[in-house]
Parts: C-alpha cells; structure tokens; sequence
C-alpha cells in the first residue's frame, strides 16, 4: 500500500506558464523525492507597462511516503 502526500508551492516565471511550471517542479524535486503528479491550482500575471511581467502558477504537488 501507498501513502501519498501533497504540497503546495508558488513558482514564477518572465518566459511562459509552462516555464513557471517545469521550474517550480525542477525546484521542488531538490528537496521532495517521488514527485507523483501535479496540479497546476491558479494562473496569474503581473502587468507592467500593458504586457505580462510574469506569469505565476500555484501547484499541489503529490509525492509517494516513503516506508
């Protein structure tokens, strides 16, 4: 049996949503082992001048326990 457990992070990015999500993963794998999935929660942008600043996603994060 399974335990799984989840995490919610922030991450940001100045290219794309994707950019944010890949570096947010990228992030959380240095520090949280047998990353499982991901849920991109929220989508948002910062406006400067007119154009996307940067974009910024929440994620829940799952990760399997280890035993």
């Amino acid at each position: 049996m399974s335990v799984a457990k989840t995490s919610e992070i922030i991450s940001s990015s100045t290219v794309s949503v994707e950019d944010a999500v890949k570096k947010g993963l990228e992030r959380a794998g240095k520090t949280i082992k047998g990353i499982s999935g991901v849920w991109v929660k929220d989508t948002k942008a910062t406006v400067e001048n007119g154009q996307v600043g940067e974009w910024r996603v929440t994620m829940v994060i799952t990760f399997v326990l280890n035993d």
